[in-house]
Protein backbone atom coordinates (compact mmCIF):
# COMPACT_ATOMS: atom_id res chain seq x y z
CA UNK A 1 0.00 0.00 0.00
CA UNK A 2 0.56 3.35 -0.69
CA UNK A 3 0.04 7.13 0.02
CA UNK A 4 -1.07 9.70 -2.33
CA UNK A 5 -0.30 13.21 -1.32
CA UNK A 6 -2.01 16.29 -2.05
CA UNK A 7 -0.59 19.82 -1.37
CA UNK A 8 -3.23 22.25 -0.26
CA UNK A 9 -6.51 20.40 -1.00
CA UNK A 10 -9.91 21.77 -1.02
CA UNK A 11 -11.04 21.22 2.22
CA UNK A 12 -14.73 20.41 2.15
CA UNK A 13 -16.70 18.49 4.86
CA UNK A 14 -15.39 14.99 3.73
CA UNK A 15 -11.32 16.53 4.55
CA UNK A 16 -12.40 18.39 7.84
CA UNK A 17 -14.09 15.13 8.93
CA UNK A 18 -11.08 13.15 7.56
CA UNK A 19 -8.92 14.87 9.02
CA UNK A 20 -10.47 15.43 12.19
CA UNK A 21 -11.19 11.81 13.13
CA UNK A 22 -7.34 11.47 12.21
CA UNK A 23 -6.14 13.38 14.95
CA UNK A 24 -8.41 11.99 17.13
CA UNK A 25 -7.54 8.26 16.30
CA UNK A 26 -3.79 9.56 16.71
CA UNK A 27 -3.98 11.32 20.09
CA UNK A 28 -5.84 8.22 21.29
CA UNK A 29 -3.68 5.83 20.69
CA UNK A 30 -0.80 8.39 22.01
CA UNK A 31 0.71 10.34 19.60
CA UNK A 32 2.24 13.23 20.32
CA UNK A 33 0.07 15.69 18.39
CA UNK A 34 -1.33 18.15 20.84
CA UNK A 35 -3.90 16.45 22.81
CA UNK A 36 -4.28 13.80 25.53
CA UNK A 37 -6.68 10.89 25.60
CA UNK A 38 -9.49 10.44 25.59
CA UNK A 39 -10.66 13.18 23.18
CA UNK A 40 -13.06 13.32 20.13
CA UNK A 41 -13.04 14.76 17.23
CA UNK A 42 -15.47 17.58 18.37
CA UNK A 43 -12.92 18.97 21.04
CA UNK A 44 -10.23 19.11 18.52
CA UNK A 45 -11.96 20.67 15.74
CA UNK A 46 -11.56 23.77 17.38
CA UNK A 47 -7.56 23.43 16.94
CA UNK A 48 -8.25 22.56 13.15
CA UNK A 49 -10.39 25.42 13.01
CA UNK A 50 -7.40 27.89 14.01
CA UNK A 51 -5.28 25.54 11.16
CA UNK A 52 -7.64 26.53 8.43
CA UNK A 53 -7.78 30.02 9.24
CA UNK A 54 -4.20 30.28 8.93
CA UNK A 55 -4.64 28.28 5.54
CA UNK A 56 -7.23 31.27 4.25
CA UNK A 57 -4.82 34.11 5.13
CA UNK A 58 -2.14 32.20 3.12
CA UNK A 59 0.20 30.91 6.91
CA UNK A 60 -0.19 27.44 6.13
CA UNK A 61 -0.14 25.02 3.63
CA UNK A 62 -1.78 21.76 4.28
CA UNK A 63 -0.26 18.08 2.92
CA UNK A 64 -2.29 15.39 3.36
CA UNK A 65 -1.52 12.16 2.23
CA UNK A 66 -4.70 9.85 1.48
CA UNK A 67 -4.24 5.76 1.53
CA UNK A 68 -5.61 3.39 -1.36
CA UNK A 69 -9.06 3.68 -0.17
CA UNK A 70 -9.21 7.41 -0.35
CA UNK A 71 -9.14 7.46 3.12
CA UNK A 72 -6.82 10.56 4.87
CA UNK A 73 -4.09 8.87 6.16
CA UNK A 74 -1.30 11.65 6.89
CA UNK A 75 -1.18 14.69 7.71
CA UNK A 76 1.62 17.57 8.30
CA UNK A 77 0.59 21.27 8.71
CA UNK A 78 3.55 23.93 6.75
CA UNK A 79 3.55 27.15 8.50
CA UNK A 80 5.30 30.24 7.09
CA UNK A 81 7.07 32.62 9.55
CA UNK A 82 5.24 36.23 9.69
CA UNK A 83 8.72 37.88 10.44
CA UNK A 84 10.77 38.93 7.75
CA UNK A 85 14.02 38.10 9.86
CA UNK A 86 12.45 34.06 9.98
CA UNK A 87 10.89 33.60 6.90
CA UNK A 88 13.67 31.45 5.65
CA UNK A 89 12.40 28.83 7.48
CA UNK A 90 8.89 27.37 7.95
CA UNK A 91 7.19 25.44 11.03
CA UNK A 92 6.28 21.65 10.55
CA UNK A 93 2.88 20.90 12.90
CA UNK A 94 0.79 18.41 13.58
CA UNK A 95 2.58 15.76 11.64
CA UNK A 96 0.20 12.14 11.79
CA UNK A 97 0.36 9.10 10.30
CA UNK A 98 -3.30 6.57 11.20
CA UNK A 99 -2.52 4.29 14.10
CA UNK A 100 -3.44 1.71 12.20
CA UNK A 101 -0.55 2.33 9.10
CA UNK A 102 1.82 2.38 11.64
CA UNK A 103 5.23 -0.13 10.49
CA UNK A 104 4.46 0.42 6.53
CA UNK A 105 6.66 2.79 5.89
CA UNK A 106 4.01 5.82 6.07
CA UNK A 107 5.82 8.33 8.74
CA UNK A 108 8.82 8.09 6.25
CA UNK A 109 6.90 8.93 2.90
CA UNK A 110 4.97 11.56 4.78
CA UNK A 111 8.58 13.12 6.00
CA UNK A 112 10.11 12.69 2.55
CA UNK A 113 7.00 14.34 1.22
CA UNK A 114 7.18 17.12 3.17
CA UNK A 115 10.83 17.63 2.26
CA UNK A 116 9.79 17.84 -1.46
CA UNK A 117 7.28 20.22 -0.66
CA UNK A 118 9.61 22.79 0.75
CA UNK A 119 12.19 22.16 -1.78
CA UNK A 120 10.08 22.04 -4.61
CA UNK A 121 6.44 24.00 -4.53
CA UNK A 122 5.32 26.97 -5.48
CA UNK A 123 5.62 29.15 -2.43
CA UNK A 124 8.46 27.92 -0.69
CA UNK A 125 11.11 29.60 -2.93
CA UNK A 126 12.62 31.13 0.27
CA UNK A 127 12.82 28.35 2.57
CA UNK A 128 16.11 27.35 3.92
CA UNK A 129 14.83 24.83 6.60
CA UNK A 130 12.12 23.13 8.30
CA UNK A 131 12.09 23.52 12.25
CA UNK A 132 9.39 21.41 14.38
CA UNK A 133 9.17 20.63 18.36
CA UNK A 134 7.98 17.43 19.30
CA UNK A 135 7.48 16.02 22.92
CA UNK A 136 10.05 14.20 24.71
CA UNK A 137 9.60 10.77 25.87
CA UNK A 138 8.20 9.08 23.14
CA UNK A 139 11.40 8.21 21.25
CA UNK A 140 9.95 10.64 18.57
CA UNK A 141 13.05 12.86 17.69
CA UNK A 142 14.82 9.29 17.18
CA UNK A 143 12.14 9.04 14.08
CA UNK A 144 12.84 12.40 12.98
CA UNK A 145 16.31 11.98 13.45
CA UNK A 146 16.24 9.44 10.91
CA UNK A 147 14.51 11.76 8.36
CA UNK A 148 17.52 13.72 8.22
CA UNK A 149 16.53 16.13 11.48
CA UNK A 150 18.58 17.48 13.94
CA UNK A 151 18.27 18.22 17.49
CA UNK A 152 19.03 21.85 18.09
CA UNK A 153 17.03 22.41 21.57
CA UNK A 154 15.36 20.93 24.10
CA UNK A 155 13.38 23.00 27.13
CA UNK A 156 12.96 20.47 29.74
CA UNK A 157 9.75 19.77 31.36
CA UNK A 158 8.36 22.36 29.15
CA UNK A 159 5.34 19.97 27.97
CA UNK A 160 2.59 18.96 30.98
CA UNK A 161 0.86 15.64 29.90
CA UNK A 162 -1.03 15.38 33.41
CA UNK A 163 0.14 16.62 36.82
CA UNK A 164 3.73 14.74 37.84
CA UNK A 165 4.24 14.11 33.76
CA UNK A 166 5.92 16.84 32.38
CA UNK A 167 8.15 16.36 28.96
CA UNK A 168 10.68 17.59 27.17
CA UNK A 169 10.12 20.14 23.95
CA UNK A 170 12.58 19.14 21.51
CA UNK A 171 13.15 21.43 18.80
CA UNK A 172 14.47 19.73 15.75
CA UNK A 173 15.62 21.47 12.29
CA UNK A 174 16.25 20.15 8.86
CA UNK A 175 18.39 22.54 6.51
CA UNK A 176 17.52 22.24 2.73
CA UNK A 177 20.36 23.92 1.47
Amino acid sequence: MTLTFTLDPAVDPTLRDGILALWADVSNAGGAVGFVPPVTPEEIRPALLRQMLTMEEGRTRLLVGHDEDGRVAATAFLTFNTDDLQAHWIWLYTVMVHPGHQGKGYGRALMEAVERVARTAEGFERVEAIRLSCRGGLGLEDFYTRAGYKEVGRVPGAVRVAPGDDRDDIMMLLPLG
